[in-house]
């Protein structure tokens, strides 16, 4: 690059800080109209300057930025790989098809086998099972802490179970110590759907490190952004390269993108029914897909993994001050708990409106919707209702009562860092004048 071009980049890059500051400021927070969202994306100047930056190489897919993104990532996980991909949900559909490869012998799963899972939570946890022809077991959830019922765990284990795939609710981790001792006990593979519990921790280690496979998400709403984007992480080089396949095109070949013959030995493989010599960039190990992430995605994602710490922060203490606010209306509301020996990292605020409460859900997230504060629902409530689960192969283990009621009664409100002390207490304030009048 000429030292002219190198000029004009250090400009542009300091006009897009500057212009990021103007245009990109949040304004403050009026109750009289400002609204109350449950999540979005915070981001400033270091974001947009790393976005451009990678634009004006104009590389477009995956390149350096990738590179660091994943190298910081694995750090952050303490994991030895991670992945990146272009969404959670394929980073769940990579996860638990890599537990289905032809590579992995004996040990693969294949179709008809049960995947233990929960009744409740977002069907792109569950989607993956069935679509790799494996049978979703549901068990019901367990509150306050919306994991999965583990006193029912046991006893959906039958001689064709063969893994486990639940997420950690809301940032809030399930019970890994119990969980990870039933897998032990029956010789069960384990997949951690993280995309909503960066940063959580069990017993002080990292959501994510103790199944075979971890995921993330890096949707606005999550707790860093690329846009669209997730990752896959293992600590195993086995499920590693194999996931790696699945990702890109299902290729054996393990060069990255613009190089050759990182094998040494390109032209002098002979696999399947393929003729020696076969070009090793063409010969495919698995039935895969592109789930790449661009580089432009992944050089927001460097800088967003810069704020985690402070993000984790900000949640816990909104999620603390929420959480002291509500707590004398108990008698309504079930409060969330953290699962014994987790450190969450909310992503956030659920709650249920108890039965024979003088109001019903939907009455209660009307009147906050009334006053611009947005809630969502437990995602997709018990997912053995869903449209589209009707016909599906899947097993329903024991009833699933609280799964039922997370369905009728349960939603949940944000706690993400660009909500301050003004947006929390605006919240506390229109709940109280709903419940007070409710109590009379």
């Amino acid at each position: 690059m000429s030292s002219e071009a190198e000029d004009l980049r250090n400009e542009i890059l300091r006009l897009t800080a500057r212009y990021a500051q103007l245009a990109h400021g949040a304004p403050p927070f009026n109750p009289a109209r400002s609204p109350v969202p449950v999540s979005g994306k915070v981001y400033g100047a270091p974001e947009m300057v790393n976005l451009v930056d990678s634009a004006l190489e104009f590389w477009l897919t995956t390149g350096r930025f990738n590179d660091e993104f994943e190298a910081r990532l694995a750090t952050v996980l303490e994991s030895r790989y991670a992945l990146t991909v272009n969404s959670g949900s394929s980073a769940n559909l990579l996860a638990v098809t890599a537990l289905t490869s032809p590579s992995l012998g004996r040990d693969a799963l294949k179709p008809g086998d049960e995947v233990i899972t929960c009744a409740t939570g977002f069907p792109t946890t569950v989607n993956p099972i069935l679509q790799n022809g494996l049978v979703p077991v549901f068990v019901d959830v367990s509150l306050p802490t919306y994991n999965i019922d583990i006193t029912a765990m046991e006893a959906a284990v039958t001689p064709r179970t063969r893994a486990i795939v639940l997420a950690h609710t809301l940032g809030n981790p399930f019970d890994l110590g119990a969980v990870m001792a039933l897998a032990q006990k029956h010789g069960l593979r384990v997949v951690e759907d993280c995309c909503d519990a960066l940063g959580a921790r069990y017993n002080g280690e990292a959501v994510g490190s103790f199944g075979e496979i971890g995921t993330l998400s890096f949707y606005p709403a999550h707790h860093i952004t690329t846009g669209e984007g997730g990752a896959v992480f293992t600590k195993s080089s086995t499920h590693k390269r194999i996931l790696e396949s699945l990702r890109d095109w299902g290729r054996d070949c393990w060069c990255p993108p613009g190089n050759d013959n990182t094998c040494k030995k390109r032209f002098g493989w002979q696999l399947g029914g393929l003729p020696e010599g076969y070009d090793h960039k063409y010969i495919y190990s698995h039935l895969g897909y592109n789930l790449k992430m661009t580089d432009m995605q992944a050089a927001v994602g460097v800088k967003q993994l810069e704020r985690l710490d402070g993000f984790i922060a900000d949640r816990r203490a909104n999620f603390a001050t929420l959480y002291a606010g509500l707590k004398k209306f108990e008698e309504f509301l079930i409060l969330p708990e953290a699962t014994a020996n987790a450190q969450p990292s909310w992503f956030g605020f659920p709650l249920t409106v108890r039965p024979g409460a003088p109001f019903t859900r939907d009455a209660l997230v009307a009147h906050l919707h009334a006053a611009r504060i947005a809630t969502r629902y437990l995602f997709g409530g018990n997912l053995i209702h869903q449209p589209y689960m009707q016909g599906q192969n899947f097993r329903i283990a024991g009833a699933t009562p609280n799964a039922d009621l997370v369905m009728t009664s349960t939603f949940w409100i944000g706690v993400y860092p660009a909500l301050g002390p003004a947006h929390i207490n605006y919240m506390l304030g229109c709940f109280a004048d709903f419940l007070t009048q409710a109590g009379r």
